[in-house]
């Protein structure tokens, strides 16, 4: 699914991490980017952002991924960000309770910032902690399912489910994406429209990735 590097990005996919402060937000973009893991992690401070190129359905994707920080006093800052994003991770963690109990809190400030068609993925971090679980898979599945959302747990420490949560994630934004464009390039004359070699960049702030801090594509 990796895509090489120097290889053509056929588009560009803006996609936001949110919830509460030390769900693990940070580390599930770390495993995802550079498949790196830390357990000194230090708190985000106002919004990072990291990049991985993946192939999906014969087009190279690059998920451009923001990590807000989950702090209050950042709330305001990181509201802007939501803007341009076609996808989402809304990360509790699995051993705090209160974590989970704010997430119908951070969907609504995501839906009344973010495009209509987000797609959302819920995520229950820490997984490899089940022996310290206060939040049951059954509660989490049974609210994704009342609000439309997609639904993992991970384990950032063991890698499980991470790649697959941004994948299932980044392909639903790809299926959509594609199925717009398709729509708006068809023409009356009956051709059909083609795809190649074009870019699709979402618009939003801040979309131009530094040069200095372009990530490595992952395997």
């Amino acid at each position: 699914m990796a895509a090489a590097a120097g290889d053509k990005v056929d588009y560009v996919f803006k996609v936001v991490l949110i919830g509460d402060s030390a769900v693990g937000k940070s580390q599930i973009l770390a495993r995802f980017a550079r498949n790196e893991f830390s357990l000194d992690s230090k708190a985000t401070i106002g919004v990072e952002f990291q990049t991985r190129t993946l192939v999906i359905q014969h087009k190279s994707v690059k998920a451009q991924i923001w990590d807000t920080a989950g702090q209050e006093r950042y709330r305001a800052v990181t509201s802007a960000y939501y803007r341009g994003a076609l996808g989402a991770m809304l990360v509790y963690d699995i051993t705090k309770r209160q974590s989970f109990d704010h997430i119908p809190r951070w969907l609504e400030e995501l839906r009344s910032h973010a495009d209509k068609n987000l797609v959302i993925m819920l995520i229950g971090n820490k997984s490899d902690l089940e022996d310290q679980r206060s939040v049951s898979t059954e509660d989490a599945k049974e609210f994704a399912q009342k609000e439309g959302l997609f639904f993992l747990e991970t384990s950032a420490m063991q890698a499980t489910n991470v790649d697959s949560a941004f994948i299932t994630v980044l392909t639903e934004v790809f299926q959509i994406v594609n199925k717009k464009t398709l729509v708006s390039e068809s023409q009356p004359d009956g051709n059909g429209p083609t795809l190649s070699g074009k870019k699709i960049i979402v618009p939003g702030p801040a979309q131009e990735i530094p040069k200095s801090k372009t990530c490595c594509s992952s395997s």
